[in-house]
């Protein structure tokens, strides 16, 4: 049976659950009702099922990316019509957190289109860190690759959480990003947690991928130790001049055989329905969130893609019943 290290390093935990590629697949091919079903069962058991954490997200260095991530319009690579923008002020960044906050989300993240943060960039991060954390909102930062040192500087701003997504299978990965390793993604995650700041990591469907390769993630996701307290379901977002732009769309309802699974090997994380929500409907949004899903990104824009509106999101969970996580 195919198996996966339980973290970078390969160690195994004895006393924890594997879950193992062949395992995640068996699930993938559930008849979809026994496998929502299940999901659901697994979700009540941990959660309240009718509550959602809103999240907002802010680019706060916009363009310019070194990097060839195949579904990114900030890379500098890609003609996309997204400028290489300067690092946004410190006044701006609160001013966004604090309407985030009034608008309801409890959770503000800060997106830089890096490689990874110079100690310059790092120091004006840091202040945003604190500044919004000062308004009562967690913080979570996705920078890139840390180095040395750089997570405990988060960690001492008060850095709640950290994103750093695997994006796709170890096997699929080099068909999606050359620049860098899924390693050094690895690599980062273990600086974070060693730091003692929560884990937010998921990845990307829809990128051509097989459905092993979409079960090969989850596993593998699953299998870090300890779980991601997040984890992000992204649906791919087709953008002009990337080089993903004409792939296949990926089958809506195994986007929401996906969040299914995540909830199943992943019973305690917070499961975020993220990228794509644009495109989805409110019934493919109403099973992602019966399967499990029960964190979203709330407001206009994800970085530099659409994203459905406070007011569209308000009215749809008012149909559904559902209301926003006070905390987690």
């Amino acid at each position: 049976m195919d198996t996966l290290p339980l973290n970078a390093s390969g160690t195994e935990v004895a006393d924890k659950p594997r879950w193992s590629i062949a395992q995640v697949e068996a699930l993938y091919d559930l008849p979809f009702n026994d496998l929502v079903y299940r999901a659901h069962g697994v979700h009540r058991e941990h959660f309240d099922a009718n509550a959602v954490q809103l999240s907002t997200l802010l680019s706060v260095k916009t363009g310019g990316c070194p990097e060839d991530c195949g579904y990114c319009p900030q890379a500098a690579r890609y003609d996309t019509g997204v400028a290489n923008e300067e690092t946004l002020p410190l006044d701006r960044v609160v001013a966004a957190a604090r309407l985030a906050k009034e608008s309801g989300a409890t959770r503000f993240c800060m997106g830089a289109a890096w490689r990874g943060p110079k100690q310059r960039d790092l120091e004006r991060v840091v202040e945003m860190v604190k500044a919004v954390r000062a308004l009562g909102l967690e913080t979570c930062a996705t920078l890139g690759l840390l180095k040395e040192g750089q997570a405990e500087q988060l960690r001492a701003a008060g850095l709640d959480y950290y994103n750093h997504n695997l994006d796709t299978a170890p096997e699929f990965y080099g068909e999606i990003i050359t620049t860098r390793t899924q390693d050094d993604r690895l690599d980062t995650l273990e600086r974070v947690r060693a730091a003692g700041i929560h884990v937010c990591c998921g990845g990307i469907v829809g990128m051509g991928e097989t459905r092993r390769t979409r079960a090969t993630l989850i596993a593998q996701l699953a299998n870090l130790d300890p779980q991601p307290e997040s984890v992000p379901i992204n649906n791919l977002v087709q953008v002009a001049g990337t080089p993903l732009e004409g792939t296949d769309p990926l089958d809506p309802l195994e986007f929401v055989r996906t969040i299914a699974c995540a909830r199943i090997t992943m019973p305690r994380a917070m499961v975020r329905l993220s990228a794509g929500r644009q495109e989805m409907n409110d019934g493919i949004q109403a099973l992602c969130f019966f399967a499990g899903a029960n964190s979203i990104f709330y407001g206009e824009k994800l970085l530099t893609t659409g994203n459905p509106d406070v007011e569209r999101d308000r009215a749809l969970f008012a149909r559904l019943g559902l209301r926003p996580m006070s905390s987690e």
